[in-house]
């Protein structure tokens, strides 16, 4: 099988605050361009360069209560220079001491690999949107093989287009098989997106902690995986199961 891979730069900030963050990815992107905006890492989550790079190299997160700054490749150095200079958060109703950043930045190769990857959902995953929402729906609930097929497309789609953002040939298939604690979506967006909750295997290496899906500027479809060891990640998220080497009716 053909390896398409590419070495890549990510970070992983999370800041520990005085209080609990009860806040959306949006308040916090916010409150940063308010707060700090003369630094270099404004114009990443502002939308300047939505066309630039179409998959975002700065992401905001909301994991137990805490804020999470995660950057690829040309994101990781805007994150380092911000967490010299942030001391606190003010959203007006409720000020955030930060008295700690926990960050660790890590060297992967990404992309495909002869091992199946597990990873789970720690938000959850936007699969299904306008367009495809109602096709969804026409699959009846007896066939649920139908549902499954059709959310494994997508994510090997979702996955696919993070690769090509990152120069990846893909010359190898991406193997998906999904385990969703349901195939009934729970409704966001007033009833025009769906999301689903759960874990799956799959046969390409990303870093911990993006998104996947849609939804990712919002904080969701966020990945934690066994592919890479991480100081960060809490014994609560510990539970995922070791690579395995893919099934062997893989082709």
């Amino acid at each position: 099988m053909p390896n398409d891979s590419s070495s890549i730069t990510s970070i992983i900030s999370r800041f520990k605050t005085d209080k609990p963050v009860r806040k959306t990815s949006y308040q916090v992107k916010g409150v940063l361009m308010k707060e700090f905006p003369d630094e270099s890492l404004i114009p990443f989550i502002n939308g300047k360069y939505r066309n630039e790079f179409l998959y975002p190299r700065i992401q905001v997160k909301i994991l137990n209560e805490e804020i999470y700054l995660v950057g690829i490749k040309e994101g990781v150095e805007p994150i380092e220079l911000i967490m010299e200079n942030i001391e606190l958060l003010n959203f007006g109703n409720i000020t955030f001491k930060i008295e700690n950043i926990e960050s660790e930045k890590i060297e992967l190769d990404i992309g495909c690999t002869d091992k199946a990857i597990h990873y789970n959902f720690l938000s959850p995953w936007i699969a299904l949107n306008r367009v495809n929402l109602k096709r969804y729906k026409g699959f009846s609930e007896k066939k649920s093989k139908d549902r499954t097929d059709f959310l494994r497309r997508l994510l090997s789609q979702n996955i696919a287009f993070i690769g090509k953002e990152f120069g990846l040939s893909l010359e190898s298939r991406i193997f998906v098989d999904l385990s969703l604690e349901s195939l009934e979506p729970k409704f966001l967006d007033d009833g025009k997106a769906g999301s689903f909750s759960g874990s799956f295997n799959s046969n390409f290496v990303l870093p911990n902690y993006i998104g996947v899906g849609n939804g990712i500027t919002k904080g969701f479809g966020v990945l934690l995986s066994n592919a890479n060891e991480s100081s960060l990640i809490e014994n609560s998220e510990k539970n995922i199961e070791p690579i395995q080497d893919l099934p062997k009716d893989w082709e």
